[in-house]
């Protein structure tokens, strides 16, 4: 994949190669994103922050990511803010924004939608999310993750074990997570969901065809009891037709220390793309879990600000100019953050 000006809409456009090499470009950010060092490499240059449904994590780390790049930010957040509201198109949209931006990073409700507003774009546009259909950049940083958690065990992502669990149906993040899994080789995944939110038959089809295990399974205790990873998600509420349906599946699968303890493995990583829904009737992954060491949630969020800035230096193609333009940090000394 030649990276520089291309959009990155879905994984489906990554191979093994692109995969290792977005991940040594984001090893490399880490004196930038710990803010031991500072670059000005994207100094005057603007991110359109384009955010057409609810975001935190996702919308706040590619911010920061640019700016950790020297460049500067400009956000549209929800359709009430936006022309949108007035019945402009995507197309309008994106001709207009592109004028304003070097890059734009998009989330929208509806799948297809970011390809659609791409193909206007005058710029690259990066997915960071469309509806149920994908999340490039979490499925990215996800693996990331288990890359760099397996590494402390000795291990690499050939041969993982691993576990989805929740609702598998309609969560974009563990769709993109599977297709990039199946980049590898000797994948053992397990999929625990209700029979109503099942992995997507194709993506099951997908890996198998690849030549990796898939089990799926309705059972969790016994369906986590020897895997790497035990990566959770949460019912995705806005995607049912009503609360009602939603709360039918939410607080099914719940983790805690004690299952944790008699199921899984000792040195099991938990996982999850946040948020994590923490309200009584959910609790899928509960707060006593919080002091486990093995809980990799919050360094999953960490990681995600240095795979987007890897994705925005290769995609604006500077990655060979970070250095060039770096400098001291004059306003902290010493370690910004504990890895």
């Amino acid at each position: 994949m030649d990276f520089a000006g291309s959009h990155i809409l879905s994984v489906d456009q990554f191979e093994r190669a692109d995969i290792e090499r977005v991940f040594d470009v984001a090893d490399s950010m880490a004196p930038y994103a710990h803010r031991h060092r500072i670059t000005r490499v994207l100094e005057g240059a603007i991110l359109g922050n384009m955010f057409f449904e609810p975001s935190t994590r996702t919308r706040v780390s590619f911010g920061c990511a640019f700016n950790l790049l020297g460049g500067e930010v400009r956000e549209t957040t929800g359709f009430e803010s936006s022309a949108i509201s007035k019945g402009e198109s995507l197309y309008d949209t994106a001709r207009v924004i592109s004028g304003y931006s070097d890059i734009i990073a998009m989330r929208h409700p509806a799948a297809g939608s970011v390809a659609e507003f791409a193909a206007a774009s005058r710029v690259p546009v990066i997915n960071g999310g469309d509806g149920a259909n994908e999340h490039p950049t979490q499925a990215l940083l996800d693996l990331y993750t288990i890359r760099k958690e397996m590494r402390h065990r000795g291990r690499e992502i050939d041969g993982l074990r691993l576990a989805m669990i929740g609702d598998l149906r309609y969560g974009r993040t563990v769709h993109s997570l599977s297709k990039l899994l199946a980049c590898f080789e000797r994948v053992h995944l397990s999929c625990i969901a209700p029979a109503e939110l099942r992995m997507p038959a194709e993506i099951v089809e997908l890996l198998r065809a690849r030549g990796h295990t898939v089990v799926e399974s309705d059972a969790m205790e016994n369906s986590i009891a020897h895997v790497d990873i035990a990566y959770s998600t949460r019912i995705q509420e806005e995607r049912f037709a009503s609360r009602d349906e939603a709360n039918l599946f939410r607080g099914r699968y719940r983790l805690n220390q004690a299952i944790y303890t008699q199921f899984c493995e000792p040195n099991t990583v938990i996982m999850h793309p946040l948020p994590r829904d923490s309200r009584a009737e959910a609790n899928e992954l509960d707060p006593d879990l919080n002091e486990n060491p093995n809980l990799a949630i919050f360094r999953q969020t960490d990681n995600g600000v240095l795979v987007r800035m890897a994705l925005f230096a290769m995609v604006l193609d500077v990655v060979h100019l970070v250095n060039r333009y770096e400098s001291r940090v004059s306003w902290y000394t010493g370690k910004r953050f504990t890895e």
